[in-house]
Order: structure tokens, then C-alpha cells, then sequence
């Protein structure tokens, strides 16, 4: 593995696990008020583009942890619009 896609890797891999919490918060408490939905929704449109992004480069680093990330972040988002 090359010293840049390493990087790439452990970036992508803090950057991704730090949505867990949220997720977990937002999933048992069910409280999503101080939740910005416009950030999110943006934040989610941004990561997908990310995703797409990474696709084009055939970027493995990229395109994992973009995948993941806009999965947690588009969990949130539901339950944003869900819960309210």
C-alpha cells in the first residue's frame, strides 16, 4: 500500500467511525431537535458527490468510506425528518 493511500485510509476511517456515536444517540434517544437539517441535508448531498468523486477516480480509499458515511449520515437525516 502506498504511503498516500495509507493516509487516505486512516483519514477516511476516523472521518467515517466518528458518525457512529451520533447515530447510536439519535437511534435510542429518538431526540433529533438540535439536529440542523439543513447541515445534514447538505452534509449528505456533499458526502454522495464525494462518493461519486471517488468512483470516477477508481479511489478505493475514497469511495469506501464515502459509501459508509453517506449511509450513517443519510441514517441521521431520516430520522431527522422522521422524529422530527
Amino acid at each position: 500500500m502506498q504511503t498516500t493511500d495509507l493516509i487516505g485510509s486512516i483519514a477516511a476511517t476516523l472521518t467515517t467511525v466518528s458518525f457512529i456515536p451520533q447515530v447510536w444517540r439519535v437511534w435510542t434517544t429518538r431526540h433529533t431537535r438540535d439536529i440542523s437539517l439543513s447541515m445534514y441535508i447538505a452534509f449528505t448531498c456533499g458526502v454522495a458527490l464525494w462518493l461519486l468523486y471517488g468512483i470516477l477516480l477508481g479511489s478505493w480509499p475514497i469511495i469506501i468510506a464515502n459509501a459508509i458515511t453517506v449511509c450513517l449520515a443519510g441514517a441521521v437525516l431520516f430520522m431527522k425528518l422522521r422524529f422530527g
